[in-house]
């Protein structure tokens, strides 16, 4: 890899003896890996080899992921990165608690933190960018979560809405990409010896707004991809100088991976407790972990104002004609919500919405059209097969059939809607009509399987 001269200069200055090993380490390929999603019925891969864990990850392996299996088209795995795995594992939310991802697309932290949730609590999954934001809430449904919102907003408006709010803020802040560029070659295009300053100003931004919405006893877990101190330990530094009611946490430290730099920033020794992740020492790309504690006393307080249902007699009418054939516990009406033409399920205690820009407030249950409703795929996502009444199971050969956006044959199954499934997956709806399963998968995620000829 051509890396600039600005950066090879300044991390030979800064590694010393350890540069001309770290540099040789950019002629390497990256590392790939995934995770496998613990909030399915079905709970190890059935195409997808799990022989190769990362031993930080609860459920993070090493290994390629195919987006045309029905391993990743369930939801059941999510491809990421190895080193990244490891900030989903420090912030490690408890069922219950209120997490903001605030800086969130396209969904590995996300899915992480949800994995750690059980579907309870709130999750609030946040991206600045529309597209980027319309990405994560797609990650977002195929990982099957209950309890999570995306919004498309920027933190400085965000902090209005929900004041000391949050029991853990996860800040994965957009950076010069540094330790990435084995894997995204472009960011080195883009790398100049002034862009590391320029996105330490930014993230300072970020994190102010994140602490003004993380409640006293909260945590903050602050997470770059860059080797670039500015970015790292003296942001912390930074933190640490200007907020008084902060605290360094440890990070429980794995084979090979470093302490933190204080003399990288103002020598704080504090600074040692933060995560270093170095490619030519680990098995993954460059990181930057940092967990902080907010002092004073623990929040206990109650939302003052809550989302309320807006759906009409109508709508739940016609909710109930589908849900009721489909689902053995449909969702409580007092937690439909109306989003044009489309019906979600909100997560329990969600805060009220208005005047923020929502991407997907709850689970998408499916749209409204004349005189009827369909269901959505990201309910039958969201959902186990035995949450469903009457689930038909299809062979991988009809999976096949299903995800190109074909009908095929069934015996033995009454008409009307039915959730399908491969083993103990839930993959869509189809409508069943005299052994015919009319398909309804999205026709934009469609694909098809090409199967080697011999």
């Amino acid at each position: 890899m051509q890396l600039p001269a600005a950066f090879i200069e300044k991390y030979t200055k800064l590694l010393g003896q350890q540069a001309p090993e770290f540099l040789e380490s950019f002629n390497e390929g990256p590392a790939k890996g995934f995770r496998v999603n613990p909030l399915k019925a079905q709970k190890q891969p059935l195409v997808h080899a799990i022989s190769d864990p990362v031993s930080y990850s609860e459920f993070g392996y090493y290994g390629s992921v195919s987006g045309k299996t029905v391993d990743h088209q369930s939801g059941l795995i999510y491809s990421q990165e190895p080193s990244a795995m490891y900030v989903g594992e420090v912030a490690h939310p408890k069922p219950g608690e209120r997490v903001l991802d605030l800086c969130a697309a396209p969904g590995g932290k996300t899915t992480h933190l949800a994995s750690f949730m059980a579907q309870e609590g709130l999750l609030v999954s946040n991206e600045i960018n529309r597209k980027r934001a319309d990405i994560l809430a797609e990650n977002v449904e195929r990982f099957g979560l209950k309890n999570t919102i995306v919004t498309n907003e920027s933190p400085e408006t965000l902090e209005h809405h929900f004041p000391e709010f949050f029991d853990v803020v996860v800040v994965d802040a957009p950076c010069s990409g540094e330790g990435m560029f084995r894997k995204d070659h472009e960011a080195v295009q883009y790398w100049t010896s002034d862009y590391p300053a320029s996105c330490a100003n930014r993230q300072k931004k970020i994190l102010a707004s994140a602490l003004k919405m993380l409640a006293p006893g909260g945590r903050l877990i602050y997470s770059t991809c860059t080797f670039a101190p500015e970015e790292d330990e003296q942001n912390i530094a930074w933190l640490l100088k200007n907020y008084a009611d902060l605290q360094i946490l440890p990070i429980k430290k794995y084979a090979g991976m470093d302490n933190g730099r204080p003399e990288w920033a103002d020598g704080n020794p504090q600074l040692a407790e933060t995560l270093r992740i170095f490619p030519h020492k680990m098995r993954g790309e460059g990181h930057f972990i940092a967990q902080l504690k907010k002092q004073g006393q623990v929040s206990t307080h109650k939302l003052s104002k809550t989302q309320k249902t807006n759906v009409t007699k109508q709508q739940k009418q016609d909710w109930h004609k589908i849900a009721d054939q489909l689902l053995i516990s449909p969702v409580p009406d007092s937690r439909l919500l109306a989003f044009g033409d489309y019906l979600y399920a909100m997560p329990v205690e969600l805060p009220n919405l208005d005047d923020l820009q929502v991407v997907r407030p709850g689970v998408n249950l499916g749209v409204f059209k004349k005189n009827r409703f369909e269901p959505a795929l990201p309910l039958a996502l969201a959902e186990q097969p035995q949450d469903f009444i009457d689930p038909v199971a299809v062979t991988i050969a009809q999976w096949e059939k299903y995800v190109h956006g074909d009908t095929f044959m069934v015996t033995e199954v009454k008409s009307g809607w039915h959730v399908l499934c491969y083993q103990n997956l839930t993959i869509g709806f189809g409508k069943v009509v005299n052994g015919v399963v009319k398909n309804f998968y999205p026709k934009k995620f469609r694909f098809e399987i090409k199967h080697d000829a011999f």
